[in-house]
């Protein structure tokens, strides 16, 4: 006789995680929120008071293999974060609130502590960014996923009135590049982070330039949410275009937000680069252009704002707690000074 258990999927394990995270998904729910966890759907009712032309705007996006880093750890509270903030970023930056986000949670042996961590990150960032989690996936696939590894993936949804959204449409020549902080290398990057580093480190080394930090702790900072200084911006009517620094760093990411007339010239000396990139590089003696298409090097954000407009956004932003760096310049596609980077 063989079990669906001894197959390698343990159905009592997964009640018990749904169980552990029932009351922590619930601290997450909004007012529009209708149904409980464990329905076939989730079902939201959205405030359309203040908003005249309704649009949906929704991503969705993964941890990626930083997923390996919190395994070595033996640490997940921060995975979770990562990837609601992540996303909530990827809309907020087109002028959307966030409403709600679904998560995927695929794993080869399912442990109920992890599920439990993983999901108690997806509740502290949902909770911090005021949206709610209506629900998710956990499945248990051993002929998928190798013993200790497992994958995360997020929905999210939210809304914006139709004249508001930001597409950079109106981004000129002259316009001025606003960066902010990142906490790290956010969610993309890992496999060249993780090649380069753990050739040489364990995840409990501190290198002494990471000033006592261990590489685990600077690979697992939580990829911040920008929501609150993009809502800031927006609503002060400073920003003409934003840009979330994932995959592509800040040249390929600040291409999609500007018109194809226009190109960006960012000044890399503008900023003090974190120590954590010139390990990677220097260990790894990794090729500038390669650190500047795979990192965020330090900028998680830009705001692309009118030069007249500099000083009020750096303003608003610092009122927040922010520190906002001129990082370069827009120009023209004709003009050779402006030469993208």
């Amino acid at each position: 006789m063989t079990t669906y258990k001894d197959a390698g999927v343990d159905i009592d394990a997964g009640e018990e995680a749904v169980d552990r995270i029932g009351e922590t998904v619930r601290e997450t729910f909004t007012p529009g929120v209708l149904a409980d966890i464990g329905a076939f759907g989730s079902f939201f009712e959205p405030d359309l008071e203040d908003v005249d032309q309704p649009v949906l705007v929704s991503s969705i996006d993964g941890v990626g293999t930083k997923l390996k880093v919190a395994s070595r750890a033996g640490r997940y509270d921060t995975v979770g974060q990562d990837l609601v903030n992540h996303c909530v970023n990827d809309i907020a930056v087109c002028g959307a609130e966030p409403l709600y986000f679904l998560d995927y949670y695929g794993v080869g042996t399912l442990d109920p502590n992890t599920a439990e961590a993983v999901v108690e990150g997806f509740a502290t960032a949902c909770k911090e960014n005021e949206c709610a989690l209506v629900g998710g996936e956990i499945a248990e696939m051993p002929d998928v996923y190798g013993e200790g590894d497992f994958d995360l993936v997020g929905s999210i949804v939210g809304i914006v009135d139709k004249p508001d959204i930001l597409q950079g449409d109106d981004v000129q020549p002259s316009d001025v590049l606003l960066g902010l902080p990142s906490t790290g290398i956010h969610t993309n990057g890992y496999t060249l982070a993780r090649t380069v580093l753990f050739e040489e480190y364990s995840v409990d080394d501190c290198p002494p330039e990471l000033g006592g930090e261990s590489i685990g702790e600077a690979m697992l900072r939580v990829h911040r949410s920008y929501l609150r200084p993009i809502q800031a911006l927006i609503e002060s009517g400073l920003v003409k275009g934003l840009a979330h620094v994932t995959g592509g760093g800040l040249p390929g990411n600040l291409q999609r937000v500007v018109p194809d007339r226009c190109q960006t010239n960012i000044d890399y000396e503008a900023w003090e680069r974190p120590p954590l990139f010139s390990l990677i590089q220097s260990l790894g003696d990794v090729p500038e252009t390669d650190m500047r298409r795979t990192f965020n090097l330090g900028i998680g954000l830009v705001a692309i704002v009118r030069p007249d407009d500099t000083g009020r956004a750096r303003e608003r932003l610092e009122a927040l707690g922010e520190m906002p760096v001129r990082i370069g310049r827009v120009h023209s596609r004709d003009d050779e000074s402006g030469t993208a980077q």
